[in-house]
């Protein structure tokens, strides 16, 4: 294992450290009890991981993070979204989550019978630093009425889905899921698809026709994504580029920024200076 200063790589995306906390779902906002606000919104610094069991909320709400990652998993898709970005997470969707430690967690919740506009389905938003101030704005609570709707009406032009979505499909087929899962564990495994097809008992043909129509990716693509998911969190942490590849199983970090580059159209470092 490798470290950086905040502590030990894991290589498993849902591997839970032994001091994570885990909470039943995020609090909805007092204010929104309190008068009929279309947003409401607020941050706090886990000092631990925090895991969010699964749960949903009868409002919409965006979570972002800022000196972290934050990652959300939805029935059979994983998002993953670090500095710059965020989630919105549509009024019902259950879902489950976790933030590193020591990152700052905002979150925002929008009335959806006064929000006007819709996403249908959980979307990576574009953070801007125009739309994150003007949601730490709306988190005061002594704002007034005339203040606070000119804030909002800014966010609702300002507010728009990101190009990356950073959305990681899972198969859900019965064959296949134990292969996921085990790689989410841990990213590293480089068994091939053939070692893969034969602890399952089924043909390789079995395991590459369901990956491909469950994901749109044949296997070795969808490991790829994995494992670009997976670092996104590492670097946002703090682990070079050298340490990342390592953990992931990548032969040299040449393979790692390649393979990246693929998934992301950017190199690592130019991803998190952006």
């Amino acid at each position: 294992m490798v470290r950086s200063s905040r502590g030990e790589v894991s290589s498993g995306m849902w591997l839970r450290e032994a001091d994570t906390v885990v909470r039943q779902s995020a609090a909805l906002p007092e204010q929104r009890a309190q008068a009929p606000f279309v947003i409401t919104a607020g941050f706090r610094v886990p000092s631990v991981p925090t895991e969010w069991s699964p749960h949903s909320h009868p409002l919409h709400e965006l979570v972002w993070v800022r000196g972290g990652t934050l990652t959300s998993r939805v029935e059979d898709r994983i998002f993953t979204v670090s500095e710059g970005y965020g989630l919105w997470m549509p009024a019902g969707t259950v879902h489950g989550g976790r933030a590193t430690a020591g990152a700052e967690f905002h979150d925002a919740f929008f009335a959806p019978d006064l929000t006007p506009f819709a996403f249908g389905e959980p979307k990576a938003i574009a953070m801007t630093p125009l739309l994150e101030s003007l949601l730490t704005h709306l988190s005061r609570p002594d704002l007034d009425a005339a203040a606070r709707a000119r804030a909002e009406s800014v966010v609702f032009d300002v507010l728009h889905p990101s190009e990356h979505q950073f959305a990681l499909q899972l198969p859900g087929d019965a064959r296949t899921a134990a292969i996921a899962e085990a790689l989410l564990d841990d990213p590293a495994d480089s068994r091939s698809l053939e070692e893969w097809a034969r602890w399952l008992g089924v043909s390789d043909r079995t395991v590459t026709r369901a990956f491909r129509q469950a994901t749109g990716l044949s296997f070795a693509q969808w490991r790829q994504m994995l494992r670009v998911h997976r670092a996104l969190t590492l670097l946002a942490e703090g682990f070079d580029v050298t340490s990342v590849s390592e953990t992931l199983g990548y032969a040299q970090p040449s393979s790692f920024i390649a393979a990246f580059r693929r998934v992301m159209g950017t190199t690592p470092g130019a991803f998190f200076d952006a």
